[in-house]
């Protein structure tokens, strides 16, 4: 996957208590992305942009947009990648 189309897909991270506590306790991550992105595009547009293997991808919709839960699979990861990303 290209870097743009990767960047068009995952919108921006989002934080909140429970997201960080996400990041904390169950090595997630969350992420507003495009409304149409699927589960496997979500996953393939993260390993592009992080170079981290996926685990797992969970979506939800809400009023805020769609949003990916995107589970790493190497342990303490998440949270590396958020203090990266100025998250933390």
């Amino acid at each position: 996957m290209r870097l743009e189309d990767a960047q068009k897909l995952l919108r921006r991270p989002y934080v909140t208590e429970r997201t960080f506590d996400q990041i904390e306790k169950e090595n997630k991550l969350c992420f507003l992305v495009d409304d149409k992105a699927s589960k496997s595009q979500i996953a393939r547009a993260f390993e592009a942009l992080y170079e981290m293997k996926v685990a797992a991808v969970n979506t939800e919709r809400t009023v805020k947009g769609k949003k990916a839960f995107v589970r790493l699979l190497e342990e303490k990861k998440a949270a590396e990648l958020a203090t990266k990303l100025g998250l933390v």
